[in-house]
């Protein structure tokens, strides 16, 4: 969380780029939003936009990509230190509480319809954070995601399977799919990034949690273990999961590609990219649930609106405005609809069902289906950096290089304890 000179001088830039932007009609206030996505949902957003700002004559929103979400998280850090922060942008859901707690984030509760937008409880601030309903408002979903399965569907046509719902038939199942010739391997069977998201939800589904209703990192306990301990088996003793190199969205990246190439049969990654995965496979993409341990469960993630508490207050009301219309299922339609993120409206799933296109389109709906597995995220401040600083690292230790993973968790919870407060728990 430590901001650098780099991200000090890339924020600079972006303060001054979203702020004192000229081409703002004559009589329309000016919002300035930053933004995170890449590739084709950026296409699909900046469409929006452009539609809000033709559909009425008072705001002008003005959207300037800021990098990934890290990037993005930095160059805020410095406007707001800057005071010349945008009214409106996005961040990933772990660090909202980290910015509520800070008072940097607007209370949204009070601007008109904020009690009506009609969310989908799982996707929005009451049910993606344990206690997130009785909060003051300050973040409201778009780009909402859990993690899912793809497998090629050839594959699994040819050895006459079925998408695995348990970790055994998971690895039964690469097994099947992997192809050496000789000590090299050419197909292989599984790949997931080696990533804070895919261990939370390999913890879940072991029976653990992160951090405990007490306030103490756990990391899941055994079940953290046990939930590393199987990407470590996969890639080092059967040797049937391929180990993406490369950290953060680099890593996914390369999962991405590898299986477009039918480089390997079976990947984890986000909802977010299944348009982008059925529109570029030579072959029928199948989308599942993850599979189950003692339990289903997966975390919810990807990014929410914010409006930034020290911007003007003119721009805020503009900011208001475009969310609002942002809620609205038409957008929220197709928004999912373009990308394979989650519909964050109610009214917008019941029309999907209605008019059909869930029917033609199994693969969008498992990942609402498997919102009745999600789990909450702690409320905890300190989540984003027990995250990237502490856990992050250890994971790839672990799997790449053979540590132990009970010491390592070990030390990561004692890391923990001794450099945030609290986290060692109420006792």
């Amino acid at each position: 969380m430590k901001l650098s000179r780099r991200a000090f001088l890339g924020g600079a830039a972006g303060v001054a780029l979203g702020c004192q932007d000229r081409s703002v009609p004559p009589g329309r206030q000016l919002v300035p939003f930053w933004f995170s996505y890449g590739g084709k949902n950026r296409k699909v957003l900046e469409k929006l936009v452009d539609r809000y700002n033709q559909s009425q004559a008072k705001n002008w929103v003005h959207a300037v990509f800021q990098g990934d979400y890290f990037e993005n998280l930095a160059k805020l850090r410095t406007a707001a230190a800057a005071k010349a922060v945008p009214a409106v942008s996005h961040v990933v859901g772990e660090v909202v509480p980290y910015l509520a707690e800070a008072d940097v984030l607007e209370s949204l509760d009070g601007y008109p319809g904020a009690k009506e937008l009609g969310l989908v409880k799982a996707l929005g601030q009451a049910g993606s954070w344990v206690g997130g309903e009785a909060r003051p408002l300050v973040a409201l979903p778009f780009n909402r995601s859990t993690p899912i399965a793809y497998l090629n569907g050839d594959w699994l046509k040819q050895h006459g399977a079925e998408p695995p719902q348990t970790w055994a038939q998971m690895t039964a199942l690469s097994k099947r799919f992997t192809q050496r010739k000789g000590d090299q391997t050419e197909r292989w069977g599984f790949e997931c990034p080696i990533d804070w998201w895919f261990w939370a939800a390999l913890v879940g589904q072991a029976g653990g949690q992160i951090i405990e209703p007490d306030g103490e990192v756990s990391l899941g306990g055994p079940a953290g273990v046990k939930a590393v301990r199987l990407w470590q088996h996969l890639v080092s003793d059967e040797k049937i999961m391929k180990p993406p190199p490369g950290r953060d969205y680099s890593a996914w990246e390369v999962t991405n590609q590898d299986f477009l190439a039918q480089r390997v049969g079976m990947i984890w990654t986000s909802t977010a990219f299944l348009k982008y995965l059925e529109e570029n496979a030579k072959f029928p993409v199948v989308a599942a649930p993850l599979p189950a341990e003692t339990r289903s469960a997966v975390p919810s993630g990807g990014t929410f609106f914010v409006m930034l508490k020290s911007a003007p207050e003119d721009q805020k009301r503009g900011g208001w405005d475009f969310l609002r219309w942002m809620m609205l299922p038409e957008q929220t339609i197709e928004w999912a609809t373009s990308t394979g993120y989650m519909p964050v409206a109610s009214a917008a799933i019941e029309q999907l069902e209605r008019d059909g296109y869930y029917e033609k389109h199994p693969n969008d709906r498992v990942a609402y289906d498997q919102l009745s597995v999600a789990f909450a995220w702690p409320w905890s401040p300190h989540l984003f950096r027990i995250q990237r600083e502490i856990v992050q690292p250890r994971l790839e230790k672990i799997v790449l290089s053979g540590a132990d993973p009970a010491q390592a968790l070990k030390e990561a919870r004692q890391l923990a304890a001794r450099e945030i407060p609290g986290a060692g728990g109420a006792g």
